[in-house]
């Protein structure tokens, strides 16, 4: 792993402010990640609070832009539940009162049971049969609640899927 050298002055906040500008502009990263990135390549506080407080007044920091997008791929594109993206976002230090309207804000425009069954493809792999085995019904339910669904969701899903064969 490559070390990023130190800072020449850990107190400065415009070499704080374009460091995390660089990375915003790669991708959305959180305050909190934006800080605890900072810190961890020696900056103070002295600057790190400079930086962020400038990096919100222009909006290129913005807690809900990022956690909308985070959730949004973890949703469309990885098939997570609300649970798993309600973690993700959380890691990302996202406050939880936010992650919690951000994921209502996601899941409010679908039905849980779609994404469920959108999920299911792919432990099932177009063969549905798999669930006449109890110990394969569990196996789907164990991995669809890893990926952020409730047991009960899960359990209903299959069940309405092993009626449909």
């Amino acid at each position: 792993m490559k070390h990023a050298r130190p800072p020449e002055d850990p107190d400065s906040s415009k070499a704080a402010y374009f460091l995390a500008l660089r990375w915003l502009g790669i991708r959305d990263l959180s305050e909190g990640q934006v800080r605890e990135r900072l810190a961890r390549r020696g900056y103070t506080d002295v600057a790190i609070d400079p930086a962020i407080e400038r990096l919100m007044q222009d909006r290129t920091l913005d807690d809900r832009r990022a956690a909308a997008a985070v959730a949004r791929t973890e949703a469309n594109i990885r098939r997570h539940g609300p649970r798993r993206i309600m973690g993700r976002l959380a890691a990302m230090h996202i406050d939880r009162e936010l992650a919690k309207d951000v994921v209502r804000e996601l899941f409010s425009d679908t039905d849980e049971a779609a994404r469920i069954e959108h999920a299911l493809e792919k432990p099932l792999r177009g063969n549905s049969a798999r669930l006449r085995d109890p110990r394969e019904r569990r196996k789907v339910v164990a991995y669809l609640v890893r990926q952020g669904f409730s047991a009960a969701s899960a359990s209903s899903a299959i069940r309405r899927r092993s009626r449909a064969q």
